[in-house]
């Protein structure tokens, strides 16, 4: 029997990501309004300073902060008020020693003055005098031009997912539209004999279809249009044929069962059979989840998946969404973690990097992380999941009470 040429993790993102290196996703022109969630496909530079004028962050009286120098409640600075700045409006008047002028939260602050003091530390003597009761240092309470943004500045960049807050900061800059990839399109193909749809019966040796449902969810929440879902027997012409369709409208597919050493395991063939270059990785030291293919056929990447549920899960999140990730030019290098601390020990086949289910649960101020365990194929692995945690392959287990980083799922 051929025994796969097991990669490492870490090997076999580094071939996907020479494979697909030069790979293209096509780009659209979007209303920033219909932006959000969307990945940026060029930076965003801004063409103005933000502020472009000098504003006060408080509500209080703009002054020259040398007038304020030794202020104090018993000995107050005195100054005369030459006017009032109002909202929306540009500031008519220019101080001078000795002066100021009442400033609200936003205004414009006047020429002359270099600083603001907060209402509170004020005392109004009468409608044109006020005694200051602090002093104030040279730009306190207010934002100079520029401050936030500068003009040419880059504000987002290229790989970036854009936020509700991202497009509140696009508006700030007065940009509209904004380029962005095309969403990838993914197809998911589940072969097996014994594979039934959920609305039929199933007779003994026959199971439901899970993973053509459940990695269709991940590939649509990690940002996909789903084009096709379909399951198709372990039939080689079947096969051939549903694939190489779904290589042509599609950037990735996915074929989930078939790509152990088995009989039947016929997934690598088919890829093979399709055209060049084919299978690149066939085997990875990952646990669950050996024997995954990575391939790329006529420039489209394809993902050969175990048909055991957490399995496919794992590897989805592991190589899958990577390479989504990487087509799109995010960060991949970030991974966004929960830190909890592990209820139990966990032991880890070593020479594998093991990806061990666990849920959580907040105690008082801190995350508790308790492995799912289950025989090979359970289903409720994945309902009672709530992320997962990785073990590097020359560890042979997390002890009880160690922090862990728990990846969402």
């Amino acid at each position: 029997m051929k025994m796969f040429n097991v990669h490492s993790v870490k090997e076999a993102r580094k071939k996907l990501t020479e494979y697909f290196s030069d790979y293209k996703l096509e780009t659209e022109t979007m209303d920033i309004v219909k932006a959000q969630g969307r990945i940026l496909a060029d930076d965003v530079l801004s063409n103005v300073n933000v502020p472009h004028f000098r504003r006060s962050t408080v509500d209080g009286y703009a002054v020259i902060s040398k007038d304020t120098n030794g202020a104090s409640e018993s000995l107050p600075a005195f100054l005369n008020v030459i006017g009032e700045v109002h909202m929306g409006m540009p500031a008519n008047k220019i101080i001078s020693h000795d002066e100021t002028v009442y400033v609200p939260t936003g205004g414009m602050i006047p020429d002359g003055a270099d600083s603001v003091v907060m209402v509170e530390y004020t005392e109004k003597l009468d409608e044109d005098n006020i005694a200051i009761n602090r002093p104030v240092y040279p730009k306190e309470n207010m934002i100079d031009i520029g401050d936030d943004i500068k003009e040419g500045e880059k504000v987002l960049k290229t790989g970036f997912k854009l936020r509700p807050q991202d497009i509140g900061v696009l508006s700030s800059i007065g940009i509209e539209k904004v380029l962005v990839y095309k969403l990838p399109t993914i197809a998911v193909i589940s072969t097996g004999d014994e594979i039934v749809d959920p609305s039929k019966n199933a007779k003994a040796g026959q199971i439901r279809d899970i993973n053509t449902y459940t990695l269709s969810a991940m590939a649509e929440e990690a940002g996909c249009i789903l084009t096709k879902k379909v399951v198709v027997e372990d039939e080689f012409q079947r096969l051939y044929d549903i694939l190489k369709e779904c290589l042509k409208n599609n950037d990735i597919v996915i074929i989930s069962g078939g790509s152990s050493v088995g009989t039947k395991d016929i997934t690598g063939k088919v890829i093979n059979s399709i055209g060049e270059p084919g299978v690149f990785v066939h085997g990875v030291a990952i646990k669950p989840g050996k024997p995954t293919i990575l391939a790329k056929v006529k420039d489209k990447a394809v993902f050969g998946l175990p048909g055991q549920p957490v399995s496919a899960m794992i590897v989805f999140k592991v190589f899958v969404e990577y390479l989504i990730k990487y087509i799109q030019r995010q960060d991949t290098k970030t991974e966004y973690y929960i830190e909890a601390e592990l209820t139990s020990n966990i032991h880890s086949a070593q020479g594998k990097e093991t990806y061990q289910m666990v849920t959580l649960e907040k105690e008082e101020r801190q995350w508790k992380a308790s492995p799912v365990y289950g025989k090979s194929g359970m289903i409720t692995l994945i309902s009672k999941a709530k992320g997962f945690i990785r073990i590097d392959a020359d560890n042979e287990g997390i002890e009880k009470g160690e922090k862990v980083k728990v990846i969402p799922i």
